[in-house]
């Protein structure tokens, strides 16, 4: 009986898990909870519908965040970690702020439908509105997948984030509510008006369907809801000047540089990039036997050839610019794009995957 429990439910578990799972598997099943998990707490633009309980909780103080703005759609040629089919919306809004993810167990007899409905409600009487809906296949994607699992199509779940960005523990009830299968998908994207600009609401409603580990759920309404409220960035990384630049290239051949900012899976500079910018002209302007090589990197999310095609894109763009609109010899410049395959830290935080999101320049000669 252990075993079998094991094999069936095993996409959901690390390696690492199934030792202590196997010795105390009843300890490890979902229960229907009485109170929030520890340190979690409701946000003042989406709260809950009375009676659910907060199974799993996140909060980032800034990051970006896409909201798609229609179905999801095939992308091809293109597969995530998992080697499940990627799939993108045509419409979405890309934005950036501090983010709150929390997914809550409703009461039960609850319908994905009257808690999709009541959290439309509490958007519009904050003088928001609804951007876009969609319900089970209509969503685009595998409309009876969550987070978990490779190997197939990608689930709008799967668009925010997968099971590996999951904190919560194999068995537990957070995991139970957003790794197990689902049905009646129901979701809405939103808006809402703040003083610092729009903030953007998604609730994705749905019914867990999971009858071994995860029993004590199945059938019951869970309802994940993402905001993003608009947030100043936190000015940390100081701008690297050229002459810094110089004694890091002198001492050990390269520079990393976080001030030339790009919007998520795009190679178009922002033009907050344009400190940075003018520090690289001067770092090889002031060298006329200086020549570099210009390389894009990025973390480990999304697949391996579509990372270093991005990161190539996005070399090349600093290429073209500083060529193009600050004099410097693009014979002197080569742009260059391995991905993620020369990290700068670790890739399971938040914060060493925005180390490894970065520009070096390296000595040619």
């Amino acid at each position: 009986m252990i075993s079998l429990r094991v094999i069936v439910a095993g996409s959901l578990l690390s390696l690492a898990s199934l030792a202590p799972a196997i010795l105390t598997p009843a300890l490890a099943d979902a229960t229907i909870p009485t109170k929030d998990i520890a340190g979690a707490r409701d946000n003042a633009l989406a709260k809950r519908y009375e009676g659910s309980f907060i199974v799993s909780y996140e909060r980032q103080a800034f990051t970006d965040f896409s909201v798609p703005l229609s179905r999801l759609e095939p992308v091809t040629g293109r597969t995530d970690t998992m080697n499940n089919r990627v799939f993108k919306p045509k419409q979405a809004v890309e934005v950036e702020g501090a983010r709150t993810r929390i997914a809550y167990l409703l009461p039960a007899d609850r319908s994905p439908l009257e808690v999709l409905r009541n959290y439309q409600d509490v958007v519009k009487a904050a003088g928001g509105e609804v951007l876009y809906q969609c319900k089970t296949e209509d969503c685009g994607g595998a409309p009876t997948r969550s987070s978990s699992g490779g190997g197939n199509d990608q689930s709008l779940m799967m668009y925010f984030f997968s099971d590996k960005d999951l904190k919560d523990a194999d068995f537990s009830n957070g995991k139970c509510a957003l790794a197990s299968d689902i049905n009646d998908q129901r979701f809405f994207a939103a808006k809402i008006p703040q003083s610092g600009g729009d903030a953007y609401v998604t609730v994705q409603t749905f019914q867990v369907n999971d009858t071994l580990y995860c029993k004590a759920f199945n059938g019951r309404t869970v309802a994940l809801v993402h905001v993003l409220e608009p947030k100043p960035r936190d000015q940390k990384m100081v701008l690297v000047k050229s002459e810094e630049m110089a004694q890091s290239i002198n001492t050990s051949g390269r520079v990393a540089l976080y001030g030339l900012l790009f919007d998520t899976n795009k190679a178009e500079l922002k033009p907050e990039s344009a400190p940075t910018m003018e520090q690289i002209a001067r770092l090889i302007n002031s060298d006329p036997k200086l020549a570099v090589l210009i390389v894009g990197h990025t973390d480990n999310q999304g697949a391996y050839d579509y990372n270093v095609d991005l990161s190539k894109r996005r070399a090349e763009m600093v290429v073209s610019i500083l060529a193009k609109y600050y004099k410097v010899d693009a014979k002197r410049m080569r742009p260059a794009g391995v991905g993620m395959v020369a990290p700068a830290a670790t890739n399971d935080t938040d914060d060493g995957r925005a180390k490894n999101r970065r520009v070096e320049v390296v000595k040619l000669n």
